[in-house]
C-alpha cells in the first residue's frame, strides 16, 4: 500500500458504490487516518456501517459517513474540511436511465463534478482523482456526453488555477459485477431458468474487476500531474461470449437476442485517436498528458501542428479480445462471481 496515504484523510463521493467498498477493503487495515464516505443514499450507508462494525469493529471507528449530494455545493464543502485525497466516484452511470433523463446525468456527472473540484480547491485538498469511461471517448449516449463534459470540467479545473490542489482523471471500461452491470443479471436469469437476454452478440466491452479499478486510481494518484488522464490496458470480449461464459459457470439456460438498448455502441473506446498523439506508455497503463495549449491561437496559424491524430484509437474492438475459455477465467476474478459460485450469495 502506498504511504503517501498514512495518517492522511481520503474522502470517497459516491462511497457507498461497489468502487467505494473495493476501497474500504484495500485501505482499512493500512496506516490510513481517516476514510469519510460521502452519499445521499442513508440506507446504503446504514447498510455498509453494520457490515463494518460486524466485521471489523476494531476498524469501524476510522470510517466516517456524511449524507449529502455532489449536487450541492455546501454539502460537498461542509464534508470536506481536513480532507487530504478524494477519489471522486459519485455519478449517474446507467446508459439507458441517463438517456431518457440526460439533466439527471448533467446535474451529477457534470455540476456535481465541478462542485467537487471548487470545494477540493477552497479547502486545499492534495490530490484528486476523478473516475471516467470509456463512454466518454467518441460519446454517443447522453451518459457519455456528460461524462465528457466532466472530463472537460477536470482539465480545465486542473490547469486553471487549482492551487495547490493536483487534479487528474482516470478512464476505464466495464467493471464487472458492478452496480448496473451485466453478469450479475445473466446470473439472475440463469437462476430463474430463464435465457440470458444479449443485445448484439458481436458487441465487445472491456472487462475490469473492481481490484483492478482500485489498482488504476492509486496508479493515478502516485504519477499524477495535473490534468493527467490514466487508461488502464484492458482485455476485452464479445457479449456473446460473455453469455457463453457465465453460463458455462452457472448453467446452461440458452441466449435470447433482445437488440440493442437506447444509446447503446457496438465497441467501446478508452483512447481516441488525438489522445494517443499525448500518450505515454508506463506498461500496464498509459498516461495521456493534458493538453496544455492556451487560447492563444494565433501561434498555431504560424506554426501550425502537423498532426492532430493517431492512426487508430485504443478500442475493444482491438485490443486483446479473449476467447470463451479466456472470459471464464477473467470473470471468475470477480469477487461477485466467487461468491455466487460458492453458495454466499
Amino acid at each position: 500500500m502506498n504511504t503517501s496515504f498514512n495518517g492522511k484523510t481520503l474522502m470517497i463521493t459516491g462511497g457507498t458504490g461497489s468502487f467505494g467498498s473495493t476501497v474500504l477493503k484495500h485501505f482499512l487495515h493500512s496506516d490510513i487516518g481517516e476514510i469519510r464516505i460521502f452519499s445521499r443514499d442513508e440506507k446504503k450507508q446504514d447498510d455498509m456501517r453494520h457490515e463494518l462494525q460486524a466485521q471489523a469493529p476494531e476498524l469501524a471507528k476510522r470510517v466516517r459517513f456524511y449524507i449529502g449530494d455532489v449536487r450541492n455545493p455546501q454539502s460537498v464543502q461542509d464534508a470536506m474540511h481536513g480532507v487530504d485525497y478524494i477519489f471522486h466516484a459519485a455519478a449517474l452511470k446507467q446508459v439507458p436511465s441517463c438517456e431518457f433523463f440526460p439533466m439527471e446525468a448533467v446535474r451529477t456527472n457534470v455540476i456535481g463534478t465541478d462542485n467537487v473540484l471548487h470545494a477540493a480547491i477552497a479547502e486545499g485538498v492534495e490530490k484528486v482523482v476523478c473516475l471516467s469511461t470509456d463512454k466518454a471517448a467518441y460519446p454517443i449516449n447522453a451518459m457519455g456526453k456528460s461524462k465528457a463534459m466532466m472530463e472537460s470540467i477536470i482539465y480545465a479545473n486542473a490547469r486553471n488555477g487549482a492551487g495547490r490542489t493536483t487534479i487528474c482523471c482516470t478512464r476505464y471500461g466495464n467493471v464487472m459485477c458492478s452496480r448496473g452491470s451485466v453478469i450479475p443479471l445473466f446470473i439472475d436469469q440463469i437462476r430463474a431458468g430463464n435465457p440470458v437476454t444479449v443485445t448484439d452478440p458481436n458487441m465487445t466491452r472491456f472487462l475490469m474487476n473492481l481490484d483492478e479499478a482500485v489498482d488504476l486510481v492509486c496508479f493515478a494518484f502516485e504519477h499524477a500531474n495535473p490534468g493527467d488522464l490514466f487508461i488502464q490496458k484492458a482485455d476485452a470480449s464479445t457479449i456473446g461470449d460473455l453469455a457463453e461464459a457465465v453460463q458455462e459457470l452457472f448453467g446452461k439456460t440458452g441466449t435470447k437476442i433482445i437488440g440493442t438498448r437506447h444509446g447503446e455502441k457496438l465497441y467501446e473506446t478508452l483512447m481516441t485517436r488525438e489522445e494517443r498523439l499525448r500518450a505515454e506508455d508506463m506498461g500496464d497503463y498509459y498516461r495521456v498528458h493534458a493538453d496544455t495549449r492556451d487560447l492563444n491561437y494565433d501561434k498555431f496559424f504560424v506554426e501550425g501542428n502537423v498532426r492532430t491524430e493517431a492512426d487508430e484509437s485504443y478500442t475493444s474492438h482491438n485490443t486483446q479480445r479473449l476467447d470463451i475459455a479466456g472470459t471464464i477465467e477473467k470473470i471468475k476474478t470477480a469477487e461477485y462471481v466467487q461468491k455466487c459460485l460458492a453458495g454466499e450469495l
